[in-house]
């Protein structure tokens, strides 16, 4: 087994955007702090479970804002001597726990409050404070999904992927994370809209009450799919077929190499591939040549693809291969 070793190389387009998958998160948490504070207030002094699950909503929001810099912080660490393959997938982990804390701090919490407020249908105080605050958490919730989408389109743009294919496959799950949750918080603010404004026109809580539980299956839906992404890069989660199609052409287009028996790709983090390969090689090629022929392989797939950190090739031959002692494999 050849290894290629790492060298020096100018940071691709990718990585000269690092900052920025923080620079979202933080963004989006500094949002969700006071949006949560004035829906606490509000909720409070309209009396509207929709707005307490709001409020419920932005705090698990911040939270889980906290876990993914976090993630991003601590999965952008070098590799060391007790950590050769990186940190990478450290960032999976804590942006797991993220989606965790949707789910048991904003749905959980919806779920009890909307049913407490169907027994009890209680009436609705006044709601001129809960439809200003909703105002400015709209407001400041819309910059903040538009800080998120600028970079997915971005990213998208360099990988010449569509948005929606982008968002659904990509291994930058902060900024995935940021982009759901904010959309989830626009819907939110609607549907407690929608229950201040029936609870007013019936005078009923009913309305409250209704909008409070759609509050919770939305946060459900978010922290299920959020959870799921993570759980499977986690997990291992290879490069799609068609990269790895492509990057089985890559490798044979270096002078030496015949075949590629077997290929394993692997996502280690947003800007982490690893990618390790049984390669057979030309019986006639020298030592040299096989050695010279592995950092070509290498070279050639960090200059097309940024994001491959390692690179692993098994020089292994090929079915119907004679050995050394005339036996055929």
């Amino acid at each position: 087994m050849s290894e290629a070793d790492e060298r020096a190389r100018p940071a691709g387009p990718a990585e000269q955007d690092q900052p920025e998958s923080a620079f979202t998160v933080i963004v989006a948490a500094l949002a969700n702090l006071g949006i949560a504070a004035a829906k606490l207030v509000a909720g409070l002094v309209s009396g509207s479970s929709a707005m307490l699950s709001e409020a419920a909503h932005s705090l698990a929001d911040t939270v889980t804002e906290v876990m993914l810099l976090a993630a991003v912080k601590r999965g952008d660490r070098p590799a060391d001597e007790d950590h050769p393959l990186g940190h990478g997938p450290e960032r999976y982990i804590w942006a797991l726990l993220a989606s965790v804390a949707t789910f048991v701090g904003g749905a959980v919490f919806s779920f009890y409050d909307g049913i407490h407020s169907l027994t009890h249908d209680a009436e609705p105080g006044d709601p001129t404070l809960a439809y200003i605050v909703l105002a400015i958490a709209f407001a400041l919730e819309s910059y903040s999904l538009r800080t998120g989408l600028r970079q997915a389109r971005a990213e998208a743009r360099l990988l010449h992927y569509g948005f929606a294919r982008y968002l659904r496959r990509t291994p930058d799950t902060a900024v995935k994370a940021v982009v759901m949750e904010d959309s989830a918080a626009l819907v939110g603010l609607l549907l407690a809209a929608g229950g201040l404004l029936g609870g007013q026109l019936t005078g009923s809580g009913v309305w409250d009450g209704v909008a409070s539980l759609l509050i919770g299956v939305l946060l459900v839906y978010v922290a299920w799919v959020l959870g799921r992404s993570n759980a499977q890069l986690l997990i291992g989660r290879p490069l799609p077929p068609c990269l790895r199609a492509q990057v089985r052409d890559e490798i044979l287009t270096v002078p030496h190499i015949v075949d590629v028996l077997e290929l394993t790709t692997l996502i280690q983090g947003p800007r982490e591939i690893l990618v390790a390969a049984k390669v057979d090689f030309r019986d006639a090629s020298s030592a040299r040549q096989v050695e010279w022929a592995c950092e070509e392989a290498e070279q050639q797939l960090r200059e097309r693809w940024p994001s491959v950190r390692r690179v692993y090739l098994d020089p292994t031959p090929g079915l119907g291969a004679q050995r050394p002692d005339g036996t055929v494999e």
